[in-house]
C-alpha cells in the first residue's frame, strides 16, 4: 500500500488548481508527484506573472515541507 503526504496544494487561477504529493510504496523508492490540471491552463498575458508567481510559491512550499520531512522525520 502506498503512504501519501501532501506537500503542498493550491490555485494557481481562480478554476485551476495543483497539488504535490510524496508517494511512498513499500516496495519501490519513493518519488514526489504532481498533479496539474487536466485541461489547458489559459491565462491573460496580463495575469501571467501572477500565475507563474502561484506556481512557484507552492513548489517552494512543497520543497520546504519535503526537506523536513527528510531532515525531521514524521511526527
Amino acid at each position: 500500500m502506498n503512504k501519501l503526504t501532501p506537500l503542498a496544494s493550491g490555485q494557481i487561477t481562480p478554476t485551476d488548481t495543483i497539488s504535490v504529493v510524496l508517494v511512498e510504496p513499500e516496495d519501490i523508492p519513493a518519488s514526489v508527484v504532481a498533479h496539474w490540471p487536466a485541461r489547458s491552463t489559459v491565462v491573460d498575458p496580463r495575469r501571467f506573472p501572477e500565475v507563474a508567481s502561484a506556481v512557484v510559491k507552492l513548489f517552494a512550499e512543497a520543497h520546504t515541507n519535503l526537506a523536513g520531512i527528510k531532515a525531521w522525520g514524521r511526527p
